[in-house]
């Protein structure tokens, strides 16, 4: 189950990342630790099932479900998953399969199961609790940034951190790229003061105007971040939030972001490293 759940095209591009295990003691040395490739794929199962994390099953997957959460926290607080995306990213780059000269931006709320950090009253929602995603993708839809808020905060505040976020992406001779050409948003983020710091940045806005008949031709080439978002829902632990720790939620929300970019750079991996994940 492992295999299935991780492959090696993954585990090969991750494990040099984790960190170092624990020397084991001499004496009462305890317990053998869970390798990480079997613990990863506890957390890869809880993201694709969405099942709880006291039901997964052990002998099955190979660990439980407590151990998985524990090597998600620590990995999550060690950065992996960010450091692992601008991996992929630069792969991508250097087999021509990122397009950042255009770039599009928008967010999409989630129910929320519990309360935690970055919750509150869903405007969508009748004010329930809930959470938002936000996502910066390229011209195929390839996930360059996420972030997590509270379902009541505007889009618009994540579009500078976004941009921020989006690694500095190497693969090609030269300097790295971090920043797109053109930015395309709806009517959300229409705001001047935004279109001004874009401009500063050298990013041309390209955003939808309120109070104008609908048919502005933008959705022509932002449509790609709302198919993003269909790629993210299908890992069934995004599609509502049941971690009460929202750096957790996120962790897992940047690991679905590297299986998608994983899936794409499939496409120049060799047939005995396609990706199944």
């Amino acid at each position: 189950m492992p295999d299935d759940l991780v492959s090696d095209a993954l585990w090969e591009r991750i494990a040099p990342l984790l960190p170092p295990q624990p020397e084991r003691r001499h004496r009462h040395p305890g317990r053998l630790r869970v390798p990480d490739r079997v613990a990863l794929a506890g957390i890869v199962y809880v993201l694709r099932k969405g099942v709880a994390w006291r039901d997964v099953p052990a002998p099955i997957v190979g660990c439980s479900g407590v151990t998985a959460w524990r090597r998600l926290r620590d990995w999550t607080e060690a950065g992996v998953w960010p450091r692992l995306h601008a991996t992929l990213l630069g792969e991508l780059r250097k087999a021509g399969l990122l397009e950042m000269d255009d770039c599009a931006v928008d967010g999409s709320h989630v129910k929320v199961s519990q309360r935690g950090d970055h919750v509150g009253p869903s405007p969508v929602d009748r004010g329930r609790p809930g959470s938002k995603h936000h996502v910066l993708v390229d011209r195929r839809g390839t996930p360059l940034a996420v972030s997590l808020t509270g379902g009541n905060r505007h889009d618009v505040t994540q579009l500078i951190p976004l941009l921020d976020a989006v690694p500095r992406i190497r693969g090609l001779r030269g300097r790295p790229r971090n920043k797109p050409k053109r930015l395309y948003a709806d009517r959300g983020y229409d705001y001047d003061k935004y279109r001004r710091l874009l401009r500063k940045r050298g990013i041309k806005p390209l955003i939808a105007r309120r109070g104008v008949a609908h048919g502005s031709g933008l959705g022509k080439t932002r449509w790609v971040v709302e198919r993003t978002f269909a790629w993210l829902h299908q890992f069934k632990r995004l599609r509502t939030r049941y971690e009460r720790r929202a750096d957790l939620h996120l962790g897992l929300l940047q690991l679905a972001c590297c299986v998608i970019c994983l899936r794409q750079l499939s496409k120049h991996l060799p047939p005995e490293q396609a990706v199944r994940t």
